[in-house]
């Protein structure tokens, strides 16, 4: 039996959040964004009014307001939308029990099992789109397909421009639907493949998924097979429930609220980073070994900084041992330029219920210490013990305690 794929798509997700619990907002066009005072004021949703004024995801703030001048501009409300994902996944569970987080405004869904008693598709996606709505009050789009990359470009490309918010793709019409796209609208082409296949005289979906994949394989090897595949809508990657539950790295990003030019205030930066990092391997009970540090500069037309990572030596939950590592990768390849941005993240993951000890490094006292300050963490606040450093104007922890992915609860 062919297998039937959803991916459910929420509708401008942030922002049309916003208007369901804000009613005054529902005829006006939105637009959620970071603080402007924190260098973080980039458009994170818009409503489609506001997009048809021409607001753009992630262009600054200031841009969009020029464009949009009347918009309502709202902060983010992160555990709000965090939750609210939550509530679908679990409706989503209502109608098979084969549900993929994808990210927090899309979920695949393997209805295959699900068919006989809920409808043939068309009719199931229906059921999915209202129950979703009459709970939520959010609209869905619906993609749907044998497989999940089919089921994406379906949604993507076709049912956000549908009324009914559902359109189908399967092998029988991709050649017609799909292959005549721009090359650009395929999953998995960015800005810079995209400039890639057109001087190669690519152009649409269909010259790609025609194009001999020997060829693709020479030039970007796996890489171009995958995307030879993808424009022939083959994919047998299966959908994975409890994604969100089996985590293959913990990391956390910072936009500098202005730019650091000195090492000193960096290595502030990497230290909360780190322990930040440490805290949610802990709280998740697991160990990390592989230790990776990008460092955005400030200058968007000439690319400065770097992505760097080392393994240790020994797995670890311990935000000294993370910070020590993301230092000696910045020392080495830090060019000087200012910087913009810093992310940590530790990989590699294994649950922590045994641990290989070394002969020369007791971590059980470091590790009873950070026992005690995550309860006095859990109890009191992320701020209740701070290092020094984070005093310093540097320091940025007590800013990103009130925030949930950088952004406001």
């Amino acid at each position: 039996m062919d297998r039937v794929i959803f991916l459910v798509d929420m509708q401008s997700f942030y922002a049309s959040i916003e208007k369901v619990r804000n009613p005054a907002f529902r005829d006006k066009p939105v637009i959620v964004a970071g603080d402007p005072e924190q260098r973080s004021g980039i458009v994170l949703a818009a409503c489609p009014s506001a997009k048809r004024a021409g607001v753009k995801t992630a262009e600054a703030l200031w841009q969009a307001q020029a464009k949009c001048p009347e918009a309502v501009i709202v902060r983010p409300s992160m555990q709000l939308y965090v939750d609210v994902s939550y509530q679908i996944t679990k409706i989503l569970e209502q109608f098979s029990d084969q549900v993929e987080v994808y990210s927090i405004d899309e979920q695949f869904i393997d209805v295959t099992g699900s068919i006989r008693l809920f409808g043939e598709p068309l009719l199931l996606a229906r059921k999915i789109h209202q129950a979703i709505l009459e709970t939520t009050g959010l609209q869905a789009r619906v993609g749907i397909g044998p497989n999940k990359v089919l089921a994406k470009m379906a949604c993507d490309a076709f049912a956000k421009k549908e009324s009914s918010g559902i359109a189908f793709l399967d092998e029988e019409n991709i050649k017609e639907k799909l292959w005549p796209l721009p090359i650009k609208t395929l999953f998995g082409v960015g800005n810079r493949m995209n400039a890639h296949l057109i001087k190669m005289g690519l152009h649409t979906i269909g010259n790609l998924a025609n194009y001999p994949v020997k060829g693709l394989k020479k030039r970007w090897g796996i890489n171009g097979e995958v995307l030879w595949r993808t424009a022939n809508g083959i994919d047998q990657s299966p959908v994975v429930p409890g994604t969100h539950q089996r985590q293959k790295a913990i990391g956390h990003h910072m936009t500098l609220p202005r730019d650091y030019s000195f090492f000193s205030e960096i290595k502030v930066v990497l230290s909360e980073l780190s322990e930040e990092v440490a805290r949610r391997v802990r709280r998740n009970n697991y160990f990390g070994q592989t230790v990776s540090v990008y460092l955005q500069g400030n200058n968007f037309e000439v690319r400065t900084g770097f992505s760097k990572q080392i393994k240790l030596v020994t797995p670890t939950q311990l935000g000294s041992d993370i910070f020590q590592a993301a230092l000696t990768l910045t020392e080495k390849n830090w060019d000087g330029n200012p910087v913009r941005s810093v992310g940590i993240t530790l990989s590699q993951l294994q649950i922590a219920d045994s641990q290989q000890l070394s002969l020369f490094d007791d971590p059980i006292p470091r590790e009873k210490l950070t026992k005690v300050l995550d309860d006095l963490h859990g109890k009191y606040g992320p701020t209740a013990v701070i290092r020094a450093s984070s005093l310093f104007d540097a320091g940025q922890a007590y800013v990103r305690s009130g925030k949930i992915g950088g952004h406001s609860r």
